[in-house]
């Protein structure tokens, strides 16, 4: 089916004011393997888009109930954590800032079509969502456990992430030795038995 094209990934964009929906098509747009399918400007609309168009992604700042063959990504201008907990918990797979810069919106599309959580650096991932055991790791060592899933060595995660090789390696031990694992393949296997990253 076409929204399962993996060349472009379809994008709903809903928001109540057509300045903010005008400025995001921009930025999409200027990706080559993006493209922007619709526009809503409240919840019944986007609803009703969403069935018509099926896009792979529904860049929103407010709840939608009935997509599960769509992936969520909400914008607010808020981070507190009960905000992002009440998101993801009513089904969106990313949470960011409308502040955000270009690059990060446009990677934060790319990977929640992908099957990632996505949530912005100033937001405080909750601990314990629904669904998920996080086994004490921070929000930091949570997302380098995604990375490491989806294979990625320590340069690729470090250059992903701003930060040092050496941090990362720092980091990948802590992981290992919170969760009393050795090998990266065990450590694969355990995170995705236990929810602790998302598949596609």
């Amino acid at each position: 089916m076409p929204e399962k094209n993996p060349s472009k990934i379809t994008v709903l964009l809903v928001d109540d004011h057509s300045l903010v929906r005008r400025g995001f098509r921009r930025i999409i747009e200027d990706e080559p393997d993006l493209v922007v399918v619709g526009e809503a400007s409240d919840g019944d609309e986007a609803v009703r888009m969403a069935r018509e168009l099926r896009p792979r992604v529904i860049l929103m700042d407010c709840a939608l109930p009935g997509t599960r063959d769509q992936v969520i990504l909400m914008l607010s201008m808020h981070s507190e954590s009960t905000l992002v907990r009440q998101s993801l918990d009513a089904g969106a797979r990313g949470y960011m800032l409308k502040n955000a810069v270009d690059l990060e919106l446009v990677s934060a599309i790319r990977r929640v079509a992908k099957g990632e959580i996505v949530l912005a650096p100033e937001v405080v991932r909750p601990a314990g969502l629904k669904g998920e055991r996080t086994a004490g790791l921070t929000a930091r060592e949570l997302e380098i456990l995604q990375l490491i899933v989806a294979g990625k060595s320590n340069k690729e995660i470090a250059d992903e992430l701003a930060l040092s090789v050496n941090t990362v390696s720092v980091h990948r031990a802590n992981i290992m030795d919170a969760l009393g694992i050795h090998k990266t393949a065990e450590l694969v296997v355990y995170a995705i038995r236990n929810g602790l990253v998302n598949i596609s």
